[in-house]
């Protein structure tokens, strides 16, 4: 495999409700890293999809009065109308109802773990939980009431296929305990490890056809659909056409980092490596773990009517506001809070006077004194040198997928060139130092130039404008990007000025 290739995935999501806040968070931490890697020369590939089939969306579509197929193709739609709606940069969409490229996948790695001798039928009585899709254990429970769903699961008996997966749960717990799998972040493996060192159980692989009669068929027995995770976990590679093992799967898998949600990891972890070490498919390198999100400090529910629309959130802040918010607030791994006050807080002083006054203070200077021509011979090393360090820390970040940190790191030129701007005062040095305010300026403007190549995974929008208003082309020149001094080859003179993030004046919790 190509070592400049990126294979990127989010979960797929349920479409039994409409899109929220959290997974709009997982889609920007992946389209973020995709960003990333496209920025530092990665040929990537970055997929999101749908999760169509099992029992909640079966149920959702009868509450609905629609059938199942017309159900899941109205909310899907809603959720690839997020591609537009947060500025994403996937590649492909995937649907589990889609037959031509997903069915097949699934059963052809089902037949292989049948070949392994890994799937086999038996009579199975326990508690299953709607929400989770699966049999609950003790583990699960809390005075016998679902951990994650706050309800008491039905007592279910069936005839299922099971899938042997405590065959490989000591293989698991070493690839974790080497880092073959590697958790992003660290402490979030302690979980599945804590699983496989208990000794991982056999799963149930289907669900009677009389129970659910919607889902992907199991392989030479028409009574059974295949359960949840053996059916959604296989999109991953039925989007690059593992049925066939084409041209996409022999080029971008392995793939390198699975986005996930904290309540899925034992799924991604377990079972889904437990089916790879099965049916002889390489695996993964990486699964990155992010948290959950309350609002104002309260888990967010309908009942509350406290649930962060992300439509309605872009539509009041504007698109770079909630990813800037999103990616610095909520530490990667780590559950975060969507405070109002906060986000308006961090509007008004990271964006809209930190970065926005930094642009336009410099924007209004050169174009108020007529400056055309820099000379960008002369540029003083402290700039330079902070620059580069900058540089550094944030490929160090990011590269370990430290998103909060490498905006923080972003955010450190930022302030850096508001300092210099304080400092040295280039609106007094033009009148009598002309030309040491020259060169302040053309230390600041080479500066943003970085600034928005350094922002363009997090805030690709604002990154745009900022290069349009000190005129240079939206596209990045990634052989130039580290490089001080490269705006002189590129500068021909400003372009429109606007105000990229106006500030808002006032706030109310009950807006």
């Amino acid at each position: 495999m190509d070592s400049k290739t990126f294979y990127i995935t989010t979960a797929i999501v349920y479409v039994n409700g409409d899109p929220h806040v959290g997974f709009a968070m997982e889609c920007i931490q992946a389209d973020t890293i995709a960003r990333y890697k496209r920025l530092m020369g990665f040929d990537t590939r970055f997929l999101t999809g749908t999760d169509e089939n099992g029992i909640k969306n079966y149920e959702a579509a009868q509450a609905a009065g629609l059938s199942t197929q017309e159900f899941v193709d109205r909310q899907s739609k809603k959720f690839q109308a997020l591609k537009s709606l947060l500025n994403l940069s996937n590649d492909d969409f995937i649907r589990t109802t889609d037959q031509k490229r997903h069915w097949p996948a699934c059963q052809n790695i089902w037949k292989k773990m049948v070949e392994k001798g890994d799937i086999y039928k038996k009579e199975y009585e326990g508690r299953y939980c709607s929400g989770c899709e699966k049999f609950l254990t003790e583990r699960d429970l809390e005075d016998g009431i679902c951990v994650y769903h706050k309800k008491e699961p039905k007592i279910v008996k069936e005839e299922n296929y099971f899938f042997k997966l405590s065959r490989y749960s000591d293989q698991i717990m070493a690839l974790l305990k080497n880092n073959e799998l590697r958790i992003y972040p660290e402490f979030r493996k302690n979980e599945i490890l804590n699983l496989a060192e208990e000794g991982l159980h056999d799963v149930s692989f289907s669900r009677p056809r009389s129970v659910l009669p919607w889902g992907v068929p199991v392989p030479d027995d028409p009574k059974h659909v295949m359960y949840v995770w053996s059916d959604a976990l296989t999109n991953y590679i039925s989007a690059i056409d593992y049925a066939e093992e084409g041209e996409l799967f022999h080029k971008y898998w392995p793939a390198d980092l699975h986005v996930i949600g904290k309540d899925i990891i034992r799924f991604h972890a377990g079972i889904w490596i437990g089916m790879l070490l099965s049916a002889g498919v390489p695996l993964p390198k990486g699964e990155f773990v992010h948290g959950f999100i309350t609002h104002n400090g309260e888990k967010m529910s309908k009942s509350l009517g406290n649930v962060v629309d992300p439509h309605e959130t872009v539509e009041k802040y504007g698109l770079d506001a909630v990813r800037y918010y999103l990616l610095s607030e909520i530490p990667v791994g780590n559950d975060g809070d969507f405070n109002d006050a906060l986000f308006v807080e961090r509007y008004n002083s990271h964006l809209a006077n930190s970065l926005g006054n930094l642009l336009n203070r410099v924007h209004t200077l050169i174009s108020r004194n007529a400056i055309t021509d820099f000379d960008f011979d002369h540029h003083e090393e402290m700039y330079r040198q902070k620059t580069d360090e900058v540089w550094k820390k944030y490929v160090s970040d990011m590269d370990e997928y430290k998103l909060h940190e490498g905006l923080a790191d972003a955010w450190e030129l930022v302030d850096f060139a508001n300092k210099r701007m304080e400092e040295e005062k280039p609106w007094n040095a033009l009148k009598t130092e002309p030309e040491k305010g020259r060169a302040t300026l053309c230390n600041l403007l080479e500066v943003l130039r970085h600034i928005s190549i350094l922002i363009s995974p997090f805030v690709p929008n604002a990154s745009k404008n900022i290069r349009n208003q000190i005129g240079l082309p939206p596209v990045i020149d990634p052989e130039k990007k580290k490089v001080w001094g490269a705006l002189a080859g590129q500068w021909s003179g400003l372009g429109e000025v606007s105000i990229i993030f106006p500030r808002i004046e006032t706030f109310s919790q009950k807006e």
